[in-house]
């Protein structure tokens, strides 16, 4: 719902969002006023003792105090459960509520001080037990009240004073004219400047230069741009994702037509190709999975790694490999030996250099493959964050390419700067002095495996037999001409619903716009909603079957936004254009569609008797298409389908059934 306004200014916290938080202090303060009460009773007659007046009359003034704050949460948490999230009217006198609330505590921050004072007080001399309970209820108070500032802090939005500055399309509004004009770049210079001021506070700890500056600018720019246009509070977007999650649920448990085409032909030669890329991706995962070096070794060793590591961080460095960056310990390095199983004289060069737009990689020989292995690392710094979250496009132009298209600009970037080490610095020419007959195989995971794949396009002219396993790139990388450029000579790996293959800005906003039409029609309210979310998402069950104000509609009036989805919106953006009537044909999208590279493996899970984990998960792999992936897929594993680890287990599963059936 909108955001609630309180003292002249939007807050980050919605009307509907003092329930689960109110009944809490509610419960809280119910017990603490019987505690007192009994205490009260049971020592009645008895403040005889020195300081027992004053104590008498803390107690009494305590109780008042009490059963008042009770009263005003009781009304709070019941005025808070009424009305929908995009129906607020039966919570319009929440705000006088709250000024009701905040105001006593006032009162009672000066009887937290009044009775911090008595407890100091070396005359008192009474029971030790009423001592005891007086202190418990000053913790308690002090505990109450600061939770209270950190939680006015959190909910406090730095765009709230400016938010209503933003005009409705329905106004006619000249942009011309300097006074709108003026108003509207007030308020997206505002709304880049705080974001920046976060990013930088999120980054205060890496050292920052002129490229910070600039990504920090581009990313503000970028996330300003996105979150402008809805008026809707954290609390929305967790109620509309578990919406989406158990509508996505329902509808895969509904007979219907398979959503992948399925590339294999009944001669069985699509799928002896994806056998053997199986096979191959399974043995290149483990170099994507070494460039993350020591951290990825003891994550997946939790208990063994520190020893085994251990022997080899005392040893020098080895003379046959060029090493540049800080490896203290030798830890990365020695992680990475273990990892591919390489000897020492293997290596040509390693790099664990990083900086924004520089990524670490190395260059090795595979002898068990005759490839000369180019694995680029993926995300594990800020500076990689930066590197992925400078998402704008820019134009990727190679000479003899005619498939030239927009790239990922920050990956690019990332790419440009290996592919300068790689060719100027003759790190290839002095791997294929060393073995000429091998080929090149470019290889990488998340971060890596999208500058892995922009990188083979740079060396793809110079080096024709080039193979690139892009293992769970980012979706929004390259756009469709390149894509199916790449499809001679990449190949892509997605393991089940990953966010990341997913992730690109149209399909952000369109995330965007199945959230604000979800939760905007939903007729039950926001904590009924969390509540059985949060209990679907642990404990599973049958999805929720959620009424609507779509329900009975017809498929034509389905195209229209309704008066509860408007109401979300502050104005009108890119993705909202496709529930108008008569959408602007001519109008250019904001974000261009990319996708992701070459052609793609899509390994699925084929039964898991838990939710959350489970001790024998079966994979099945199939050829998909990059429309497959034009739609984020609200699932608890969609982030720990990403991770490097269990992509090589699926893949691992994978080639060791199939070598199983080779076999028999």
């Amino acid at each position: 719902m909108p955001g609630l306004v309180m003292f002249g200014r939007r807050w980050a916290i919605g009307s509907d969002d003092f329930v689960l938080p109110g009944a809490f202090e509610l419960s809280v303060r119910l017990v603490w006023w019987i505690g007192i009460l009994v205490l009260y009773t049971v020592h009645k007659g008895q403040f005889n003792c020195p300081g027992g007046g004053l104590l008498h009359s803390y107690l009494l003034v305590l109780l008042v105090l009490l059963a008042f704050i009770i009263c005003a949460l009781s009304a709070l948490v019941y005025i808070s459960m009424q009305g929908t999230i995009s129906n607020p009217g039966p919570r319009k006198s929440l705000p006088k509520l709250l000024y009701t609330r905040l105001f006593l505590y006032f009162p009672e921050f000066i009887w937290a001080v009044v009775g911090a004072v008595w407890v100091s007080d070396s005359s008192v001399h009474c029971e030790k037990t009423v001592i005891n309970v007086i202190i418990g209820t000053l913790i308690a108070s002090w505990v109450i009240i600061v939770f209270t500032i950190i939680g006015v802090v959190i909910v406090f939005d730095p765009l709230g004073g400016k938010k209503t500055f933003y005009l409705p399309d329905g106004v006619n509004r000249n942009l011309e004219s300097s006074q709108s004009g003026q108003l509207l770049y007030n308020v997206k210079s505002t709304a880049t400047r705080v974001w920046e001021k976060r990013i930088r506070l999120l980054c205060c700890c890496i050292v920052q230069d002129d490229d910070h500056r600039v990504a920090f600018t581009s990313i503000a720019e970028l996330f300003r741009a996105y979150f402008s246009d809805t008026d809707l509070v954290p609390s929305d977007i967790a109620a509309g994702l578990t919406l989406l999650h158990q509508e996505q649920d329902k509808m895969e448990s509904c007979p219907k037509e398979p959503e992948e085409v399925l590339c294999h032909s009944p001669s069985s030669l699509a799928t002896d190709d994806l056998d053997i890329e199986l096979e191959n991706a399974a043995h290149y995962m483990q170099f994507a999975a070494a460039a993350y070096g020591w951290p990825y070794y003891i994550y997946t060793n939790p208990f063994t790694a520190l020893c085994k590591l251990s022997g080899d961080c005392c040893r020098s460095r080895p003379t046959d490999a060029d090493i540049t960056g800080s490896d203290r310990r030798n830890f990365h390095f020695g992680s990475i030996l273990k990892m591919t199983g390489l000897q020492y004289r293997d290596f040509i060069h390693i790099s664990f250099h990083n900086k924004i737009y520089e990524i670490p990689f190395f260059v090795a020989l595979d002898h068990k493959k005759e490839a000369i292995v180019v694995a680029v690392r993926g995300t594990l710094s800020f500076e990689d964050i930066l590197t992925d979250l400078s998402a704008d496009c820019e134009d990727l132009t190679l000479e003899d390419v005619l498939e030239n298209g927009f790239v990922h600009k920050g990956i690019t970037q990332a790419a440009n700067y290996i592919y300068q080490k790689l060719i100027n610095d003759g790190i290839l020419n002095q791997a294929f002095t060393i073995a000429p007959e091998y080929k090149l195989v470019i290889v990488g995971h998340s971060l890596g495996g999208g500058t892995a794949s922009i990188l083979a396009i740079m060396l793809r002219n110079s080096f024709p037999t080039l193979r690139c396993y892009a293992f769970s790139p980012p979706g929004g990388l390259l756009s469709k001409s390149l894509a199916d450029y790449t499809k001679h000579f990449i190949v892509s790996v997605i393991v089940g619903k990953d966010l990341v293959a997913r992730l690109s800005m149209p399909n952000m906003e369109d995330l965007k716009r199945r959230i604000v039409r979800i939760v905007a029609n939903c007729n039950r309210p926001k904590y009924q909603i969390l509540l059985r979310g949060c209990w679907y998402e642990v404990f599973g069950g049958d999805p929720e079957n959620f009424p609507t104000e779509l329900d009975g509609r017809s498929q034509d009036a389905l195209t229209q936004p309704l008066l509860a989805e408007e109401s979300l919106m502050v104005h009108r953006s890119p993705s909202y254009s496709a529930l108008e009537d008569e959408p602007r044909v001519n109008s250019p999208p904001q974000y261009p569609h990319l996708y992701l590279p070459g052609k793609i493996i899509h390994i699925v899970e084929e039964s898991s008797p838990g939710r959350w984990c489970s001790s024998d998960i079966k994979y099945t792999a199939r050829w998909s298409n990059e429309r497959v992936f034009s739609s984020i897929l609200i699932s608890p594993k969609m982030i720990t389908d990403h991770m490097p680890d269990v992509v090589l287990k699926a893949l691992n599963s994978l080639s060791q059934e199939q070598g199983s059936c080779t076999s028999c």
